[in-house]
């Protein structure tokens, strides 16, 4: 009996482990997806977006926003701003896109003249840690949803309670969740919350040479020259913070247009790669040869990068670029190795194995092939009539497309299926 009595144990254990692995792979839970770097798992992707390929399963008109969507194993989380003056959130059937739940709250604000053509809709993409899902709010707000219910469980209002000035373009930067804690450039600063309460337990990074707070980049979690880290790009700089203390590990002056430092950080080895609007792409490398960072610049070149954040496959980061063209940079010499013609203004991109999908924003998707060689277009696909400025999701055989005013799913139609 005992033996039996360890055997089923042991099936439960494995079923167990064995669920927890689907759930991870039917999960694009944050900006970027599960390890925030836009590589996607699962099976590998056609080679083709025709109908008969990639068919469009639902779609639901929505109020305008810029954040992506965020898919568990059902469900699946957007975000829109109607009449100009609500924020709202959405729990949608992730088979149907019929509507699970909604929640919302007065958050409406305008972004400065010269960005408003665009709009001044809600921009972070939310972050889902499995029960949770924690929304920023343009004024400076971070809200903590029961991902169940939608009941809100704690909020946050930075400006009210740190005194710091309404940032002009509203809370950009997408959440981060890394255990029980949270971390957020908001209220002029970045900070680490308890997820559970909402209580901010440190503050760094304050200020920022007097930019108000309006940081556009998400932060990272890694590790470089053998430390964890937080990797934040603030509107100055880049910088290396503890998670713990909160206190910097180094910092580095990454030079922009306006402060106009969008990209998210990415990695490669004891690198970090940037690039800002109207000036160079960089490798940052750090080191620490007495037990003290030290950051130098490895290379730079003159791609000038504007709001994508590139995908790494190998050694070479895809990129897209401020004058509306893509490039391949080698990361080990930082060598441009082609550039391709003009595509649309901003593309949101994701990757698997040697392909990479490109949601243009005038509503095209593209299909790359990505090769140091040569600009390797494979097919291209309009999939909305609107922009498609928010973040693509991929999350197994499904594609999720946020329109402007609407969410599209989508998915492949494999051999077999």
């Amino acid at each position: 009996m005992r033996s039996i009595g360890h055997f089923l144990l042991f099936v439960v254990l494995i079923c167990s482990c064995v669920s927890q692995v689907r759930g991870q792979d039917g999960m694009w839970n944050q900006w970027r997806g599960p390890n925030r770097d836009g590589i996607v798992p699962g099976d590998n992707w056609p080679d083709s977006l025709s109908e008969d390929v990639l068919t469009r399963s639902w779609r639901i008109e929505l109020p305008p926003s810029y954040s992506g969507p965020v898919v568990s194993d059902a469900t699946v989380f957007v975000t829109g701003t109607a009449d100009a003056k609500t924020e709202v959130v959405y729990a949608l059937d992730r088979g149907t896109g019929n509507t699970l739940w909604q929640v919302e709250w007065d958050g409406a604000m305008s972004v400065p003249f010269f960005a408003a053509s665009n709009g001044s809709w809600i921009r972070a993409t939310p972050a889902f840690d499995g029960e949770n899902l924690f929304v920023a709010g343009m004024r400076d707000v971070l809200v903590s949803l029961d991902a169940k219910t939608g009941k809100e469980q704690w909020r946050v209002d930075f400006v009210k309670q740190l005194g710091t000035r309404l940032p002009a373009f509203g809370f950009a930067s997408s959440p981060l969740v890394d255990g029980d804690s949270l971390y957020v450039q908001a209220g002029a600063s970045f900070i680490k919350l308890d997820k559970e309460t909402g209580e901010i337990l440190w503050r760094s990074l304050e200020d920022d040479g007097g930019m108000g707070g309006s940081a556009f980049s998400s932060p990272i979690v890694t590790e470089l020259a053998g430390q964890r880290q937080l990797v934040v790009q603030t509107r100055q700089k880049l910088a290396g913070v503890d998670p713990e203390s909160g206190s910097v590990l180094w910092e580095h002056v990454v030079p922009s247009f306006r402060g106009m430092n969008i990209l998210t950080p990415t990695q490669f080895k004891d690198g970090i790669f940037t690039s800002s609007y109207q000036n160079k792409s960089w490798l940052y490398t750090a080191d620490k040869p007495n037990g003290k960072f030290e950051i130098t610049e490895t290379w730079s070149n003159n791609a000038k990068g504007y709001m994508s954040t590139p995908v790494i496959i190998g050694s070479h980061a895809y990129l897209h670029l401020q004058n509306q063209r893509f490039t391949c940079i080698d990361l080990e010499t930082g060598e441009r190795t082609w550039t391709s013609k003009p595509f649309g203004k901003y593309c949101s991109l994701v990757a698997q194995k040697d392909r990479i999908l490109a949601l243009d924003q005038r509503g095209a998707l593209l299909l790359l092939k990505a090769t140091p060689e040569k600009f390797e277009l494979l097919d291209e696909r309009t999939v909305s009539e609107d922009d498609t400025w928010a973040h693509i999701a991929v999350s197994g055989n499904d594609v999720f497309i946020r329109e402007l005013n609407a969410l599209t799913a989508w998915s492949w139609k494999r051999k077999g299926n």
